[in-house]
């Protein structure tokens, strides 16, 4: 005889509130993202500059 103790509900009721956040999130982002408030990441940004000073850098030294 298999019962569900209070710690099966916990772990499904946590589950999900996990996905029930993770959805929020999404739906906020997809709302900011329409209203144009849609940024690059600094990651993208840092990596674009450092492509561009090596180009220039490979231009100067291997001309």
């Amino acid at each position: 005889m298999t019962t569900s103790g209070p710690s099966d509900r916990s772990e499904r009721g946590e589950r999900q509130s996990w996905v029930e956040r993770r959805r929020e999130k999404i739906r906020a982002e997809i709302d900011r993202n329409r209203r144009g408030e849609y940024t690059v990441p600094t990651w993208v940004l840092a990596l674009a500059l450092a492509l561009i000073v090596g180009g220039w850098l490979a231009l100067i030294f291997l001309a």
